[in-house]
């Protein structure tokens, strides 16, 4: 007879919504520093798709793959069409829903006993392709279908160079925590911190980001509002860095 621990790890479980969204509740990683957007809508949301999918007996991969394919059809559509209303309420939807599905895989594979090497390399070969993508389809899109000054196009240029900086800085932090023997994101306490800092940390959100997307079909609106939201993380990331090295300084040699 299968049990419901082997049934967790494969199979899809004789759980109901309410009862794996409970013990998804307890596979949660630390809210330490993350802003408000990510804190309290996107780790939610997650955790919905991911009982689903749980329910579903879809692997983390396959929730990975989902979520690339949203958010490759929102950066397809910021290049590929010409700005409209629809379509920038469209492409916030395609980002919005990708970035929430991103949350579930990994809290999928936490419920199902723990991710894979192979899979955590996709997820991250994703985000890296998300970071890049999006700002060059913005600079694509303003280019063909704007008479924007060309001037302009240097924002989502800077902001893409910002986004990849900091998205190694992390990727390397992590290694080098786990390789001197310090504790990395996913093995620190899982403490809760005020709100403020999470409102603070709210311009650097992603999901900030995506929604913005809503107001690309008003040119004169949308750029303002990414052009604050690049300064926001490039402010982010001078700081960062300081903290940063002196985290890394601190490691046992």
């Amino acid at each position: 007879m299968t049990t419901v621990a082997e049934r967790s790890a494969g199979d899809s479980p004789p759980l109901g919504l309410r009862a794996t969204l409970d013990r998804l509740a307890t596979a949660q990683k630390g809210s330490a520093g993350a802003p408000l957007y990510s804190r309290f809508v996107n780790r939610p949301l997650g955790r919905v798709f991911a009982a689903l999918a749980f329910g579903a007996g879809l692997s983390p991969n396959a929730v990975t793959a989902v979520s690339a394919v949203f958010t490759a059809t929102g950066v397809a559509m910021l290049a590929l069409v010409p700005p409209s209303v629809p379509m920038g309420l469209a492409v916030a939807a395609c980002l919005a829903l990708g970035y929430g599905l991103d949350a579930a895989d990994g809290q999928l594979a936490r419920l199902r006993g723990g991710g894979s090497p192979a899979g955590e390399w996709l997820d991250h070969m994703v985000d890296a392709a998300k970071v890049v993508g999006l700002h060059l389809a913005v600079a694509i899109g303003l280019y063909r279908f704007t008479d924007v000054d060309p001037a302009v196009l240097l924002v989502p240029l800077g902001f893409c160079f910002v986004d990849v900086v900091i998205f190694f800085a992390m990727m390397l932090n992590e290694a080098l925590r786990a390789q001197h023997g310090a504790a990395t994101r996913a093995q620190g306490p899982t403490q809760q911190v005020g709100i403020a800092r999470s409102v603070l940390a709210l311009p650097t959100d992603y999901g900030v980001l995506a929604l913005s997307f809503a107001f690309f079909g008003a040119t004169s609106v949308f750029v303002p509002v990414y052009a604050a939201l690049g300064l926001a993380e490039g402010l982010f990331l001078a700081l960062a860095l300081v903290k940063w090295f002196r985290e890394m300084d601190r490691l046992p040699r």
